[in-house]
């Protein structure tokens, strides 16, 4: 069913998103008068993903809690928030200005259009994917969808070894399910940290009792009868025969960059929105965001055109400030350096920097206190840090190269050295 078409907007943002919340806040600080329109095609207000695969999941925390702003707060600072309306076309003049055209047939004119429509789950393509039962973890839908299906689940397989099948698997192991989790790859968190991590947190789950399979290979999903004559999932075949019962199969392979409407405006896309160091679009008028964005490497001393795009909380902050600069008409660099975190079960994995071309790593291990780190270097200097239960390395790091400085390799490896008494 059409909705009204709002007035003429100075600025549609398509995406109610994290960046897209931020972008429109931070735009609001810096004076920015024209109306905004903040569109998402969920039919729910913005809200937190990160908490969805942990506390949201076990019941730790509410609805409520996961909301980005009141409906106060967006009347208050003349933000228009428009809901279950999904953009399949938009229409564009040179000069930046244009129309959005959604699926409804609703249209949304605009001075200037941001981008802010990060990414989807990635989809698993073995027979029996699209059974009953088989879910993903990238919204609240889908969270509210697994958090319906576990209730009355005994055996729950989680596919992929990444931060969301982790986080999910320590969630759902705590919540008394019997779990296992497989992944294709030799290593846990292959795209996000090095072996010394990888191997860390193999150990640390396994020791407290997750059962997880590497280098797994998946054959099909078995289907089951259910009550009402339909098809759900019951079980995982793996290549060699073996199958591992499942009422439950959480997939958590990654993401895809929703690129549709970029492509479809014509804008270069190369693995996400390819943007400039001030997330404007090969257009020179569109800026685009966060999950969805590829974007210069922002960390200080990066080779010259390494590009990279992030999915986390933090650059989507930090990216949106940018945009904001830019759309207020001023070039600002993106501030302060990527960070990451994750949290399974009790280990809190917090990522300092980016460590893509490193060269070198130094392991801080201290097992008495549960504390592990690996730093990262790249032609002799400090490039990253994956901390595990351990914030005062994590910041050590981090100040470091939001600084500019080096941290010295050769006391680095004693967890009784605080690290940052080798910044240099």
């Amino acid at each position: 069913m059409a909705v009204p078409i709002p007035q003429a907007t100075g600025l549609l943002i398509v995406g109610a998103s994290q960046s897209g919340v931020q972008l429109a806040v931070s735009l609001r600080a810096l004076g920015f008068e024209e109306p905004i329109t903040l569109l998402g095609e969920e039919n729910h207000r913005p809200y937190q993903r990160p908490a969805l695969s942990k506390e949201w999941l076990q019941g730790e925390v509410g609805n409520e809690s996961l909301i980005f702003r009141s409906n106060e707060y967006w009347a208050e600072h003349s933000v228009t928030l428009v809901k279950d309306q999904r953009i399949v076309r938009v229409e564009k003049n040179p000069d930046g200005s244009g129309v959005a055209v959604a699926e409804s047939g609703a249209e949304f004119p605009f001075k200037r259009l941001a981008l802010t429509v990060g990414a989807r789950a990635r989809k698993l393509a073995v027979d029996g994917a699209d059974l009953t039962g088989v879910v993903y973890l990238r919204n609240a839908d889908d969270a509210l969808a697994l958090k319906a299906l576990v209730g009355d689940a005994t055996d729950v397989v989680v596919i992929g070894g990444g931060f969301i099948g982790l986080e999910a698997a320590s969630s759902l192991k705590k919540m008394g399910k019997n779990v296992v989790l497989l992944e294709h790859g030799p290593r846990l968190i292959g795209r996000a940290v090095g072996e010394e991590t990888a191997e860390y947190f193999l150990e640390a789950h396994r020791a407290r009792g997750l059962d997880i399979r590497l280098g797994a290979r998946i054959s099909r999903l078995v289907p089951g009868a259910t009550h009402d004559g339909g098809k759900a999932v019951a079980g995982v075949e793996l290549a060699g025969g073996e199958v591992l019962p499942a009422q439950v199969v959480l997939v958590g392979i990654g993401v895809v960059p929703n690129t549709e409407l970029a492509e479809q405006m014509g804008l270069t896309v190369e693995n996400g929105i390819v943007v400039d160091a001030h997330a404007l679009a090969s257009d020179g008028t569109t800026v685009a965001v966060g999950d969805c964005a590829n974007m210069p490497n922002p960390v200080p001393g990066s080779p010259a055109g390494e590009r990279i795009r992030l999915e986390s909380v933090n650059n989507a902050i930090e990216h949106a400030k940018v945009a904001a600069y830019s759309l207020m008409g001023r070039s600002e660099d993106y501030a302060g350096i990527p960070w990451f975190w994750s949290n399974q079960a009790d280990l809190k994995l917090q990522i300092a920097g980016l460590s893509m071309g490193f060269d070198q790593t130094v392991v801080r291990r201290d097992d008495e206190r549960g504390k592990f780190a690996v730093l990262y270097y790249r032609n002799g200097r400090i490039i990253a840090a994956d901390c595990v239960n351990a914030p005062l390395d994590f910041m050590a790091v981090k100040n470091a190269l939001a600084k500019g400085q080096n941290m010295r390799s050769d006391a680095a490896g004693s967890p009784a050295v605080q690290l940052k008494s080798l910044a240099v």
